[in-house]
């Protein structure tokens, strides 16, 4: 039998920790619950991709998802139930609803009063224009494995068909398959199409590697196995942006893989023989599919102020030595916009590093990134104008002015500056095409 004496040590100790735990638990929901109303302050969002919604009546706490999310901080823990804290960090994983015991968990687009613009397409990825389909971002799904899965999956119905539909195949010379964006999905498809031994042709308006090569150096890109069709899977538990460049370099010279560089599309259209006619501003190409994986990055949204056309402005970030010795302004409060100023800080050559927000938070980014850009400001790494816009742009200077109206305009010395404020989805190109675009309100 234990002794008495140790049984009250043994109560003690239950009791201590059990108070630690139940401090920490209330620490953490405070501050879930100030992430929560500075999200209500920035108004209703609309999340750009797929991201979840929580049921609470199914709900019964387990905490699985929250645990399950790569992201954190996109769903949160509160008095035993789940609450979708800060739905603009989500990237649409998905672990959250598959780790989800109770089922409570739905992925959605859009929200129940704001609509996001998608393409219609069916289980296979293809639109309501036979023989073309859309895989990757362009269809709602930002992470990179679930475009490259997709890439695959489309290409995969091109080779098989369907029960309801033959395989198609080009006629009089044409490709089998024209695939337009070299990025995961474009590489992903074309892969599969060569695999089967179609004729198939790649076409970016850029390099092979497409959005990617866009990445900050030293950006995680993702974490995860990547299934590629003749590669096979490759089980890393994270890479980074050089890592996924030299896969696709070592991908391009393996498989040989035909590819045509600076070819921006501008239409597609039936030709006369049943096949699609592909015209880019340098090209024609006949093919009876297209595969587009196109991204959001490539029309990238334009500042729309006086001297946006120097030479200084640039609409994304490569290499920070670029940058050396030169008074630098990020403008953007997203992922892109503060990974791009964290890469310049880190890089630590540049006379100054600033970042202009139009909001007063970086709400927009995930945690991680939040949390990373504050230390920086926190420690003078980067000076950080809140919630103001650019003005003008001249060849050294910039003026900037707060985004509430404020009339006092300020001016800062500046050598170049960096404009990561999104990318605009080719939704007219899209329709110019034919295809159809459907508004998702909350759904699946």
């Amino acid at each position: 039998m234990p002794s008495y004496g140790f049984v009250i040590f043994l109560t003690a100790l239950v009791a201590l920790l059990y108070a630690l735990w139940s401090h920490y638990d209330a620490r953490r929901e405070r501050k879930i619950a100030l992430e929560m109303e500075d999200i209500a302050d920035l108004g209703e969002l609309l999340p750009p991709t797929l991201h979840p919604v929580v049921d609470p009546a199914r709900c019964i706490g387990s905490g699985a998802c929250v645990a399950a999310c790569p992201e954190h901080r996109v769903i949160g823990l509160v008095q035993g139930r789940v609450r979708l804290v800060n739905p603009m960090s989500c990237i649409g994983h998905g672990a959250c609803a598959a780790a989800c015991p109770a089922q409570a968990i739905r992925l959605v687009f859009g929200t129940q009063t704001r609509g996001l613009e998608l393409p219609r397409m069916d289980a296979h990825f293809q639109t309501n224009q036979r023989g073309i389909y859309i895989a990757g971002e362009l269809g709602g799904m930002g992470l990179i494995r679930n475009a490259v899965v997709q890439g695959a999956q489309a290409a995969s119905h091109i080779v098989n068909g369907s029960d309801r539909q033959e395989p198609r195949r080009g006629k009089g010379g044409a490709y089998d398959a024209l695939v337009v964006g070299a990025g995961p999905a474009g590489i992903s498809a074309t892969l599969r199409l060569l695999e089967s031994g179609l004729n198939v042709l790649l076409v970016d308006q850029e390099t092979f590697g497409g959005t990617i090569m866009h990445y900050p150096r030293a950006k995680v890109v993702m974490t995860g196995d990547l299934p590629l069709p003749l590669v096979g899977t490759l089980k890393r538990r994270t890479m980074t942006r050089e890592r996924l460049v030299e896969l696709c370099a070592d991908i391009q010279k393996r498989f040989s893989i035909p590819f045509k560089s600076h070819q921006l599309v501008r239409s597609v259209a039936a030709a006369n023989d049943g096949m699609w006619l592909v015209r880019s501003d340098t090209s024609e190409f006949r093919t009876a599919n297209v595969v587009l994986a196109l991204g959001t990055r490539g029309s990238p949204r334009r500042l729309g102020v006086p001297g946006e056309h120097l030479p200084k402005v640039h609409y994304r970030l490569l290499e920070p030595r670029e940058f050396a010795a030169k008074h630098t302004l990020v403008v953007g409060g997203g992922n892109s916009a503060v990974e791009s100023a964290l890469s310049l800080s880190d890089f630590g050559g540049c006379a100054s590093v600033t970042i202009s927000y139009r909001r007063d938070q970086f709400a927009r980014c995930r945690s991680d990134n939040r949390r990373r850009i504050e230390e920086a400001i926190a420690r003078g790494a980067v000076r950080a104008l809140m919630s103001t816009r650019v003005l003008h742009i001249e060849p050294e200077r910039v003026a900037i002015a707060h985004a509430n109206g404020d009339s006092e305009t300020h001016m800062y010395a500046n050598d170049a500056i960096i404009a990561q404020l999104g990318g605009t989805a080719p939704s007219e190109v899209l329709k110019s095409f034919g295809i159809e675009l459907v508004t998702k309100y909350g759904e699946r």
